[in-house]
C-alpha cells in the first residue's frame, strides 16, 4: 500500500498497535513513533539499547540483545515497533535476530526506511517473511534514498486484510500523481541506485574517519546515510558556532531524550561537502566552548 510518506502508514500501524496491551519500542527512537503511538493512547514500553557499544557495522548483535532484555517472555497480546537500520545510530540488526520475535509478539512493525542504502546482498529485510506471517508489517520510504521528501511517498507491505482495513481508515487520494510518477521513475532507475551505493560507501568512510580524528568526537559506525556522533562538548553550542562560522547546519539530538546535548547527527554528503563539515568542526573544536 502506497502512502503519503511512511509517516501516514506509521499512523495506521500505530492505531493497530494501540489496540494491544502494550507496544515495546526500542529506544532511542524516531520522534514520530512517539507521536503516532500517543495519538491513539497506546501503552508504550521503552526498551533502551546501549549506544556506545562497539560493534561490527554489519550486525549490531550486542545492542539488539541488550534491548531484548526488556521483552516479556510471553508477549502474545503485545506489539513491537523497531526500525532497521536503526535511527539515529545507523546500526543494522540481523534479520535472523528479529525473525523469532514474529512468534512472540501479536504484531511486529519494522520500519525499513533506510534499508535501501545497503547493497542488496547486505540488506537484512524481512519483506520475504510477510507472506508467512500475518502479524508482520514492513514500512518503507522512497523519500530517503531517492531524495523525494517534499513529494511524500512511502509504502507498507503487510497481509492484504490488514491493508484493506487501513484503506477504510485513511483519507482518499493520499498519494498525489506527481509523487506516484516520481516513485515509479525512481524505482526503475537502476543506474542511479548503483551510483548511490558506490558513492555512499566511499563518502561515509571519509566522513567517519575524519570525525574520528577530531578531538572530543566519537562517531558510531553506521550503515546508513548518516552518522551519530558523541561529543565531549555541548552539541547545541557546536551547532551554533558551526552555523555561524561555516554556514553548515548539523542536527542536534534533543528530540531523542536518551541522547540529550552530547550527541549530534550528520548526513553523509559529497566528499567536498564532507570536508567542508570536517574543516568547520575542527575550527570550532580547537576553540574554547561558548560561555
Amino acid at each position: 500500500m502506497p502512502g503519503n510518506g511512511s509517516a501516514e502508514l506509521l499512523t495506521w500501524a500505530s492505531r493497530e498497535l494501540a489496540t494491544l496491551e502494550a507496544t515495546y519500542l526500542i529506544t532511542p527512537a524516531f520522534g514520530d513513533y512517539w507521536r503516532s503511538l500517543k495519538a491513539f493512547d497506546a501503552q508504550v514500553v521503552p526498551c533502551p539499547m546501549p549506544i556506545g557499544i562497539e560493534t561490527d557495522i554489519a550486525v549490531a548483535k550486542e545492542g539488539f540483545a541488550a534491548a531484548r532484555l526488556c521483552f516479556p517472555e510471553m508477549a502474545g497480546k503485545m506489539g513491537l515497533l523497531l526500525n532497521n537500520p536503526h535511527n539515529p545510530t545507523g546500526k543494522l540488526f540481523a534479520a535472523d535476530a528479529i525473525a523469532p520475535l514474529l512468534e512472540q509478539f501479536a504484531l511486529v512493525v519494522v520500519d525499513e526506511a533506510f534499508m535501501d542504502f545497503l547493497l542488496p546482498e547486505q540488506q537484512q529485510s524481512l519483506i520475504d517473511q510477510v507472506q508467512n506471517h500475518a502479524n508482520l508489517v514492513i514500512l518503507r520510504s522512497l523519500t530517503k534514498f531517492y531524495s523525494l521528501a517534499g513529494l511524500r511517498l512511502g509504502y507498507a507491505i503487510a497481509h492484504p486484510d490488514r491493508l484493506r482495513r487501513w484503506q477504510q481508515w485513511r483519507d482518499p487520494w493520499s498519494v498525489n500523481v506527481l509523487a506516484a510518477a516520481a516513485g515509479i521513475a525512481g524505482l526503475g532507475d537502476l543506474p542511479f541506485q548503483q551510483r548511490t551505493w558506490e558513492w555512499l560507501s566511499q563518502a561515509r568512510s571519509q566522513l567517519f574517519e575524519g570525525l574520528s580524528a577530531l578531538p572530543g568526537l566519537q562517531p558510531l559506525p553506521s550503515v546508513a546515510n548518516y552518522c551519530l556522533v558523541q561529543s565531549e562538548q555541548s552539541a547545541v553550542q557546536i551547532q551554533q558556532e558551526l552555523l555561524h562560522n561555516s554556514r553548515v547546519l548539523i542536527r542536534d539530538c534533543l528530540s531523542f531524550p536518551e541522547l540529550g546535548d552530547r550527541y549530534f547527527r550528520v548526513a553523509v554528503r559529497t566528499l567536498e561537502e564532507n570536508q567542508r563539515l570536517l574543516s568547520g568542526l575542527a575550527e570550532v573544536l580547537q576553540r574554547s566552548p561558548l560561555d
